[in-house]
């Protein structure tokens, strides 16, 4: 079974809608066994870092969250949340990755809203996938790279795109948004 994290943020039908269109079946819960029981994990997440991580450490889900053995995958929020720290908000996050997340300089529009294509990747999410591949981005806190970053992407300056470290994977872009590219990283996750 698959459980998709249950919490103060958007966008969690988006990402049901798209594993069930990949033919899985999904949970959307906030009950730490149910949780810790999964075969996979998903953090997706539309919001504001500071309410997030408040509505996560009042129900246990912070402790949980990072004691998880099974694959997890953080999804835009989710991913900067699973990070040490977020200037949103001036947020302690869960630090599972050893990243800090930042607001983009002013420099351009913000959000960094659209399709991009990555400058590098590697590991088991990319699986079938180029760097001249495109995926959505809404977002104006990026992650900045670290050894925890397994793809990189450039708006205003180069930033992770996504983040691997033991079995937690995370995206900034939104795979559940990102067509066929995105399909296919969402199942790369899920057979993992």
């Amino acid at each position: 079974m698959i459980a998709i994290v249950k919490y103060n943020a958007g966008n969690i039908k988006s990402v049901a809608n798209a594993i069930s269109r990949l033919g899985f079946e999904s949970i959307i819960t906030d009950d730490p066994l149910e949780l810790a029981g999964a075969d996979k994990v998903i953090f997706p997440g539309v919001g504001e870092a500071g309410s997030a991580m408040k509505y996560l450490r009042e129900r246990g889900l912070d402790k949980t969250l990072v004691a998880l053995k099974q694959p997890v995958l953080g999804i835009c929020l989710g991913m900067q949340l699973l990070c040490r720290s977020t200037e949103e908000a001036d947020t302690k996050c869960l630090g599972v990755f050893n990243s800090d997340v930042m607001l983009f300089p002013p420099v351009d529009k913000i959000p960094h809203m659209g399709w991009n294509n990555f400058l590098t990747l590697k590991g088991e999410l990319y699986k079938g996938i180029s760097k001249e591949d495109d995926v959505y981005y809404v977002h104006s806190y990026y992650a900045g790279i670290s050894s925890c970053t397994s793809a990189t992407c450039d708006y205003i300056l180069p930033f992770s795109a996504s983040l691997q470290f033991e079995n937690f994977y995370a995206t900034q872009y939104h795979p559940e948004k990102s067509a066929e590219v995105g399909e296919k990283i969402l199942l790369n996750f899920l057979q993992l």
